[in-house]
């Protein structure tokens, strides 16, 4: 066994699951994968699959573990932890859910060691998670972004897809192992208002079950979100009903949201899919000459 790896599990009788990947500490605004990923672990039927020797993937000054202090007296140290669980959905179907804190050392040897246990169990496909701030109001949806190597699947889960360089979590460097071994891989991405996104935001982490849902077919309802997602929507309204100028701001956010609503609905090229090609329109041109 890898030293990567402190414990593997009896394995489960799994029958193609979807890898979900929900690590920590990299995209993750109005904690909406947080809240997700415990979503999937309450609805799922979780069985251990896979723990991994955080002492060799962690930096513990950066995630400290913690401890409670009861009338000066310390419990034992509670230590983060990056685990691969198996779960079962409302149908019987099955998903592995790599989970916990995103490593910090050795990433090549670790997207090694997940895609050889997802392998192992006929892994069809891999999906992560994850939730970014946008110029969104709290009033509409929330929308999903999409990374694929499949343009075309992008397009028939309607999901916003834009063009941006930005440094990779390590889900990343799994998909592409994975689409490397054949598998097809997906990022479903949260769009959270980012005047709500230092706080939980429930409906952000609701988007993303139900983009999970369409994306695979896996079911896990979480019918608490939606009630959350009610209540939390309605205190940030009451918050900015007392600010009439923040207000207006929202109102400009509807607007613009419901503007682009309506071009993707009508099929109209983004502001970024214009420049993009009309970039590669300047490229191509330039090579020709």
């Amino acid at each position: 066994m890898s030293p990567l790896v402190r414990d593997r599990y009896p394995s489960p009788e799994l029958t193609e699951p979807v890898l979900v990947i929900g690590l920590d500490g990299w995209v993750d605004a109005g904690s909406a994968q947080t809240i997700a990923v415990k979503a999937l672990l309450a609805a799922g039927h979780p069985t251990p699959v896979a723990t991994f020797e955080t002492d060799m993937l962690l930096d513990y000054r950066a995630r400290r573990p913690t401890v409670e202090l009861d009338a000066g007296v310390p419990s034992p140290l509670e230590w983060p932890a990056v685990e691969l669980t198996a779960l079962s959905d409302a149908d019987g179907r099955h998903a592995l859910l790599l989970h916990g804190a995103e490593p910090d050392y050795s990433w090549r040897g670790f997207v090694a060691e997940v895609i050889d246990i997802a392998l192992a169990h006929d892994t069809r496909e891999v999906v992560s998670l994850g939730a970014y701030p946008a110029a969104v109001p709290h009033t509409r949806p929330a929308r999903l972004s999409g990374s694929s190597p499949s343009r075309r699947r992008i397009e028939s889960l309607a999901l916003d897809a834009g063009s941006i360089i930005v440094p990779s979590g390590l889900n990343v460097a799994v998909e592409e192992a994975a689409a490397g071994q054949g598998l097809p891989t997906m990022g479903l991405y949260a769009q959270v208002p980012h005047y709500a996104s230092a706080m939980p935001y429930p409906a952000a982490a609701s988007a993303l079950l139900d983009g999970l849902e369409r994306a695979t077919g896996l079911v896990f309802g979480a019918p608490d979100l939606v009630t959350d997602a009610a209540a939390m929507n309605e205190r940030l309204t009451g918050l900015l009903e007392a600010e009439p100028e923040h207000l207006h701001l929202v109102t400009r956010l509807e607007e613009a949201y419901d503007r682009m609503v309506t071009a993707a609905a009508e099929g109209i090229p983004s502001g970024e899919e214009l420049a993009a090609e009309l970039e590669q329109f300047l490229r191509d041109r330039d090579e020709r000459n």
